[in-house]
């Protein structure tokens, strides 16, 4: 991982220096237009042709604009894409329109390797921005401005082992379940002789966004890490944990069928719970999905995490570069094909809450029925995503850091988590 990080700050440090150099934007009637995407699926779920959905655009964008031919170079991991794009800024040949991971977002845009898109999209007749769902659409902000747009979303939802729940003659919950709900089914479920425990992975920060509280000010000014909420959503998370009587619950467990519940990416439940994956995967129990449980004072809301397609500041055909990523991002028909060939959530609101999407989607996934246009429009709507500041990721491991000391020790809450507070604000303020 820190090989990884120097490698992308070396990169961005020559890419900084060399965006002085001006490049041409004009659209040219004789122009070749490349595109950066990786092979495979970055939701690390099993996949077909991985290239369907940009091949056929660009036969459409081809055909739309005569004289261009687009490009892209095919067979980059998923894996080793951030490296490889890394090292194409640093060389300066980076594509015209590139796949943004979102743990690579924040440095791409502050770096200034990608175009700001406020005037494109503001400029445009033929776009809407209120086509997005609006957590869709933030997750390509940074300091305000648009950087780059959603091409496919990915919420977190709740697995159930639906097995386990009905040897304990608990019903599976439904999707406006709360704390109360979650602990109560955990506290039932759990017998630590017969290696049998309520949840895996459930995480403080899952617990944060359902209690309707923000780590961070909007724009990384400051930290609430001590706030009530904050707190809450803490103590809540002890409460479940002391419940194993310490032992530590794991993924083994989870796949094993002895746990109730476990946080996922809703892309996992796309592409395990059809036959043949689910065997291979989790055949062991019948299992489903539903939402995130509700805290005191927030709502059935999860983390959503979007792929975005970003432009190169350095592009020397932007025009041609937004409409292109406009065709994958904003077009209806490719995004209705995320449905054949990928496992997220269209980032449109009309594509995502389209009854023939739907219908799909539930054919696709035995006893999905749950899924209705309210259940998917709720949990786009409401869902949160990560800041977009600078320093973000060294803030959060300092918050990491101080819960992990206050759970694992005798620590008191309040005091530990002021004094961390502070320290992050001092190092926010200097950032």
């Amino acid at each position: 991982m820190m090989r990884r990080y120097k490698t992308w700050l070396m990169a961005f440090l020559a890419a900084v220096l060399l965006l002085g150099m001006g490049t041409a934007c004009g659209r040219r009637g004789n122009a070749t237009l490349t595109v950066g995407v990786y092979s495979g699926s970055y939701w690390g779920t099993p996949t077909g042709d991985c290239y369907q959905i940009l091949d056929e655009t660009i036969a459409r964008f081809e055909a739309e604009h005569p004289g261009v031919n687009v490009e892209y170079v095919s067979g980059i991991s998923a894996d080793a894409y951030s490296e490889w794009l890394a090292q194409q800024i640093l060389k300066g040949t980076e594509p015209d329109v590139y796949f943004v991971f979102p743990e690579d977002f924040n440095l791409l845009a502050s770096s200034g390797a990608l175009e700001n898109l406020d005037g494109p999209m503001a400029s445009d007749p033929a776009f809407d921005s209120a086509a997005y769902y609006e957590p869709c659409l933030h997750t390509g902000v940074f300091n305000g401005s648009q950087y780059a747009l959603p091409y496919e979303s990915v919420p977190t939802m709740m697995f159930v082992n639906k097995t386990l729940l009905e040897k304990c003659g608990i019903a599976v919950p439904d999707n406006t379940w709360t704390w109360e709900d979650f602990y109560s089914i955990c506290a039932q479920v759990t017998d630590v002789e017969k290696h049998q425990f309520g949840v895996y992975g459930y995480t403080w920060l899952d617990a944060l966004n359902a209690n309707g509280a923000a780590l961070f000010s909007e724009d990384g000014g400051s930290c609430d890490l001590a706030g009530e909420n904050v707190q809450e959503a803490i103590r809540f998370v002890q409460r479940l944990n002391e419940l194993n009587d310490g032992y530590t619950v794991t993924s083994k467990d989870f796949d094993l069928g002895g746990v109730a519940f476990r946080p996922f990416l809703f892309s996992e439940y796309r592409a395990y719970q059809p036959y043949p994956w689910r065997v291979k995967k989790y055949s062991g129990f019948e299992w489903d999905c539903i939402c995130m449980p509700a805290g005191t004072h927030g709502s059935n809301t999860s983390e959503l995490r979007t792929m975005l397609l970003g432009v190169s500041s350095r592009s020397r055909n932007k025009e041609l570069a937004w409409e292109f990523a406009k065709l994958l991002s904003f077009d209806e028909t490719t995004q209705q094909k995320l449905y054949a060939y990928s496992h997220g959530i269209s980032p449109l609101r009309d594509v995502a809450e389209d009854d023939q999407m739907l219908s799909q989607l539930r054919g696709d996934i035995p006893g999905g029925s749950s899924f209705s246009r309210d259940v998917v429009s709720s949990i786009m709507q409401t869902a949160v995503t990560a800041p977009k500041f600078d320093g973000y990721e060294q803030a959060l491991n300092m918050a990491q850091s101080a819960v992990t000391q206050v759970m694992t020790s005798n620590d008191a809450l309040n005091s530990r988590l002021l004094a961390a507070q502070r320290e992050i604000n001092i190092y926010l303020s200097k950032s």
